[in-house]
């Protein structure tokens, strides 16, 4: 199994036409703080809502509610990069500080010190580039959390993995139209 050690190298900003990571986090954090927006979300105790939204420059975008407890499991944008802001309550961010290929492995050995931790609230973001892998969490036992998410180009798929200490394995690749 390769081991991952490259260091992340983040997409020139908007090098294709698009809004750069930073203008999505901008975008991101400004949704975030329309109270009426957050509000009118429904809240579900079983399982995370969301609301479709126009992004920014052909962007997509989501506002997301988070149950106490929930979470994404590992993840990819399928080669888009992005932002993403809470809105009410905290969410955890854990990610990897390397750049994964995002082709041709099935079966990643991860190199020691890659894991990153980021707790999110009150407006606060994240912005990152085509090749992140993250986990988004609500650790809460009993707060929602809202947030904005947007991804330019639009998310072309999304890819599952598992974590098992230092291995990570690819799982599964959902497509937009699974998501509707």
């Amino acid at each position: 199994m390769p081991d991952v050690r490259t260091a992340a190298r983040p997409q020139a900003p908007g090098t294709d036409g698009g809004p750069s990571a930073s203008d999505l986090l901008d975008f991101a954090r400004r949704t975030a703080a329309d109270a009426a927006l957050v509000a009118s979300l429904p809240l579900d105790p079983e399982g995370r809502t969301w609301i479709r939204l126009n992004g920014p420059g052909g962007s997509e975008a989501w506002l997301i509610s988070w149950p106490p407890g929930t979470g994404t499991g590992w993840h990819d944008h399928g080669g888009s990069r992005g932002a993403f802001a809470a809105a009410s309550g905290e969410l955890t961010e854990q990610s990897l500080a390397v750049q994964l290929p995002t082709e041709g492995w099935k079966t990643l050995e991860l190199a020691d010190g890659v894991d990153r931790q980021h707790k999110l609230s009150d407006g606060r973001g994240r912005a990152f580039g085509p090749h992140h892998v993250h986990e988004v969490l609500n650790t809460s036992q009993d707060t929602h959390a809202v947030s904005v998410h947007a991804y330019y180009p639009p998310l072309p798929l999304m890819r599952r993995y598992s974590r098992n200490g230092p291995l990570l394995r690819l799982e599964e690749v959902e497509r937009p139209e699974e998501w509707t």
